[in-house]
């Protein structure tokens, strides 16, 4: 069975390395958006496919068997797109997404849908952590004014940072103690963050012990398709699709 691996997420590279150790015929397939990114033990490709036409051609000429889609719970676009070219092509397609957190005793969240609901939430003068992404940091323009802004990438870059505040340079996991000090040297009092789920919540129980609040962003809707939460249970999909 051939089996195309969306990747880009921790859990893609647990399921490849489960998938590399049992033979399996697979390639990775990662977006490209980090200039770095962490090996894959199976063969990986780079870059974006070029548009739905050209994903669809892509998938047919290579005659996969099966999609696994474990790419970033906040990457819509891909997700539908590869869904409804797998429902297309008859070809089996799982979304491997991993559960999202829970607000919990000593937390103080604010959820809402759209980034332009977080001005309303977080006062002028606050010194906010965008713990969303440097890809997605223009989403956030609302806060600029009279805001200081703080985002966190994975790459060093020479990209101008476009408001007041800054790039904050580091690759996750970060540790408790790590979060601890970012929030305190740069003097922090909101957090921002895009419900990824996941075990890397350490800025989360960060801002908890601080007593910051957290502008949570909700996750988008989904396409209604086969689901699972670990890469154990991606591998137990496929383990019955090959039977």
């Amino acid at each position: 069975m051939k089996i195309l691996l969306l990747a880009g997420t921790g859990e893609a590279r647990v399921l490849a390395k489960l998938l590399a150790g049992q033979g399996q015929d697979v390639l990775a397939s990662l977006a490209g958006v980090t200039c770095t990114p962490l090996a894959y033990p199976v063969p990986t490709r780079v870059g974006g496919f070029g548009g739905e036409a050209a994903q669809r051609a892509f998938m047919i000429d290579q005659d996969f068997d099966a999609v696994v889609d474990a790419t970033h719970p906040f990457a819509a676009q891909i997700s539908e797109r590869s869904q409804r070219i797998s429902k297309e092509l008859t070809m089996p397609y799982t979304r491997l997404l991993r559960r999202e957190w829970r607000a919990e005793e000593g937390d103080n969240w604010q959820l809402i849908d759209m980034p332009d609901e977080a001005s309303s939430r977080i006062p002028p003068g606050a010194r906010v952590l965008l713990a969303t992404g440097a890809v997605s940091v223009s989403e956030w323009a609302g806060l600029a004014d009279s805001r200081t802004l703080f985002c966190r990438r994975v790459d060093e870059t020479d990209q101008h940072f476009p408001f007041e505040g800054g790039w904050i340079v580091g690759r996750p996991p970060f540790s408790l103690e790590e979060e601890l000090d970012t929030l305190r040297n740069h003097r922090i009092t909101h957090l921002v963050s895009k419900n990824a789920g996941g075990p890397t919540g350490a800025k989360l129980l960060a801002a908890r012990q601080l007593g910051l609040p957290v502008v949570m962003l909700n996750r988008p809707a989904l396409p209604d398709c086969d689901r699972v939460e670990t890469p154990e249970e991606a591998l137990a999909w496929l383990t019955i699709l090959k039977a």
